[in-house]
């Protein structure tokens, strides 16, 4: 392989990837014949599981290497059109495939801010980043920050975001993992987890970037067919246009009139799904006086017998909560959830919409005029809310987009500096084929939800209500609050990791489609996993060991510590992601501000500011991460948090638009009341700012 050219490298990959894409589109037609001959769904599932997990297995095989170049960086020999293919697996993660469509339909118009921010953050690699690190030409981000700034202790503190924002996003990964497996199994979620963990590791164990990049190609030829069917098959079922994109259009305007129905009580839906909300909220006035009898009970001292009380009247279940505190957060939970289900229906295609308050008060013949202002003044304050969250998550995720360690350092990979800048066009037009089919997926499978599940009748609901039902409840849940017998859209409860996994089945497509989708959601999670594996596996074994504890450490000895490593955190984040600490669009968003409070400031400065100091990076990087970290922890629920601590009412996903300024001033300021820069450093900048072929480090005939 070495001895080819890199022309003829690129038309050797070329050719093995058109027959694998044939390959793989001849196995989905043979495995739709035999499910038609009555092969059971169970099976389609086990077989689908197993011969991706297999396939990419033989190419971590195939891929293995003791090589140093070769397992860090490729052999920096990637064409560009490959690096983006992988670049777009490996961004394409859990979150994008699974959770992105889910959130828009979940938030509609809200929901942008994720496919906005994504995209405009390549804008920022493609401007302020890649080339340059490309340019620098060594292995690590971290590798960056040591040489840039100097010393062992921006390199470690380098080292420490990576692998705290590099975990974060892997939990999330192998989150969507376990729910993939436990649909396509039977098996449970906990197990799931550490079943798809196998698929992670066979990669990235065996031949580090080189065994991950060759299979994120494969899976991102995966992913985006099985993302691309069931969407087109929706578009052509209720519009008869196979192009979803333009479609999508007309679905809104249909979704839009629905909701307006819904939310008029003088319709006939409308009148439906008043009497549910009506039932939600008797519900969640029932759960708030519970809430404070419990409260009165411990005031007085009569909490343990009140607690035995509601035990015994539920007659003594397993599930029932062990404690008095667990009891209240479980009431208080059923409560919020209640209270969210008794408002009306957020428009889709509005933006930044309040709670309806206003539209309350105005249908209560008893409201005076200064509640109706105080309402309306509620949903004016909502609104803001909404707007400021809106743009943080965009800035957030563009930022985030171009800092995180294992994006960065696919453009390592690539022959020369040139590459790297295709390479960038590249990754964006394979991105943009999945962000510009989510928001039309949301909107079709809303308007089939709309039009089919809503009004349909308990006693018929179609399979995959249970089957999905059975994996996880919190994924889907119906609920006769109102005991009609008729299904309302407020009775209706929905988690957006399921949207596209369900899509299929809700399209009413052969079960072997569901198969292929969960297989493309799996490669999706595996291929960003592995490299992020390998990020956190790398900067433990070569930044910290290799360059700080043992420089002369041979080639095999720093391979076997990079591939211990990797092993040891993969069983750790699996064991994190089997507690389920957030659903996976929550877990990515977070990993995208420690990113961007860590690592921004300190890497657009090192690039175009030359008095960007020692002292400087290490106060900026400090301060960013300490700020983004201190505030999830204050407001996300999982460490405790509430939302009564929100700076602005800036959502946790959002913490770094508190850390990222923090990092900046704290580079400028540390870099100002301190020495300038050596020489010699600022000559690596001049050297790293002018990315030109002349001087650039190409390695195509390596």
């Amino acid at each position: 392989m070495t001895a080819l050219t890199q022309s003829q490298f690129y038309q050797q990959l070329k050719k093995y990837y058109t027959f694998y894409t044939g390959g793989f589109i001849a196995f989905v037609i043979v495995l739709a014949i035999l499910e038609q001959m009555g092969l059971p769904p169970k099976w389609v599932g086990f077989i689908f599981l197993g011969a991706t997990i297999a396939l990419y297995a033989g190419i971590g095989i195939m891929s293995k290497t003791a090589d140093v170049s070769e397992y860090y960086v490729a052999g920096r020999r990637v064409p560009a059109v490959f690096n983006g293919m992988a670049t777009g697996a490996d961004w394409m993660s859990a979150a994008s495939f699974i959770g992105m469509a889910g959130t828009l339909y979940l938030s509609g118009y809200d929901g942008l801010a994720f496919v906005m921010g994504w995209t405009g953050g390549y804008v920022l690699v493609a401007l302020f980043l890649a080339p340059y690190l490309r340019k620098f030409g060594q292995f690590t981000i971290p590798d960056f920050l040591g040489s840039r700034y100097g010393g062992n202790l921006p390199r470690t503190i380098g080292v420490i975001a990576a692998i705290i924002c590099s975990f974060t996003y892997v939990v999330a990964q192998i989150y969507g993992v376990g729910i993939i497996t436990a649909r396509l199994t039977g098996i449970e979620f906990q197990y799931g987890v550490f079943v798809g963990l196998a698929g992670i590791l066979v990669c990235s164990f065996l031949g580090g970037m080189r065994a991950v990049t060759w299979t994120q190609v494969a899976q991102y030829i995966i992913l985006i067919i099985a993302y691309m069917i069931p969407v087109v098959w929706l578009s052509v079922s209720h519009t008869g246009n196979p192009i979803p994109q333009v479609a999508y259009g007309q679905v809104l305007q249909q979704v839009t009139q629905l909701e307006k129905e819904f939310n008029n009580p003088d319709t006939a839906k409308g009148a439906a799904e008043a009497s549910a909300r009506a039932a939600h909220k008797a519900k969640q006035e029932s759960l708030e006086a519970k809430i404070a009898a419990l409260d009165a009970a411990v005031a007085d001292g009569t909490g343990a017998a009140f607690f035995e009380a509601q035990r015994t009247e539920a007659g003594n279940p397993a599930d029932f909560p062990a404690t008095i505190d667990d009891l209240k957060a479980s009431w208080k939970k059923a409560a919020d959830g209640a209270k969210k289900s008794s408002g009306p229906v957020s428009a889709h295609a509005t933006a930044f919409a309040g709670k309806g308050a206003e539209a309350k008060a105005r249908a209560n013949p008893d409201a005076t005029e200064a509640d109706i202002a105080a309402a309306k003044a509620e949903d004016q304050a909502e609104t803001d809310k909404k707007r400021r969250n809106f743009i943080a998550l965009v800035l957030c995720l563009m930022v985030g987009t171009a800092s995180l360690p294992h994006i960065l350092m696919r453009y390592y990979t690539t022959p020369s500096v040139r590459d790297a800048r295709k390479s960038v066009f590249w990754s964006l037009f394979f991105i943009f084929l999945l962000y510009f089919t989510a928001p039309a997926l949301a909107v079709l499978v809303k308007f089939e939800v709309y039009n089919n599940l809503v009004g349909s009748s308990f006693a018929t609901l179609p399979a995959w209500v249970a089957n999905w039902s059975a994996v996880d409840a919190t994924l889907m849940k119906i609920v006769d609050v109102n005991l009609d017998g008729i299904v309302q859209l407020a009775e209706i409860s929905i988690g957006g990791d399921l949207i596209v996994l369900a899509t299929p089945e809700i399209a009413g497509l052969p079960y072997v489609i569901s198969g292929m989708v969960a297989a493309g959601g799996l490669a999706a999670a595996l291929s960003t996993a592995d490299g992020l594996l390998l990020t956190i596996a790398n900067a433990l074994s070569h930044d910290v060991y290799y360059k700080m504890i043992d420089p002369k450490a041979s080639t095999v000895r720093r391979l076997a510590i990079s591939k211990g490593l990797l092993l040891v955190v993969a069983l750790f984040a699996a064991y994190t992601a089997s507690l389920k600490p957030g659903d996976i669009l929550f877990l990515v968003g977070a990993a995208f501000s420690l990113a961007a409070s860590a690592f921004f400031p300190a890497l657009v400065l090192g690039v175009f500011w030359r008095r960007a100091n020692y002292l400087g990076a290490v106060i900026g990087m400090l301060a960013g991460l300490a700020v983004c970290m201190y505030y999830m922890y204050i407001t996300y629920p999982f460490f405790g948090g509430a939302a009564d601590n929100q700076w602005f009412g800036i959502a946790p996903i959002s913490a770094g638009i508190f850390g990222m300024p923090v990092g900046f001033i704290g580079v400028i300021v540390g870099s100002l009341i301190s020495r300038a820069p050596s020489l010699e450093i600022q000559q690596l900048v001049d050297h790293v700012r002018y990315p030109s072929l002349e001087g650039d480090i190409d390695t195509r005939a390596a």
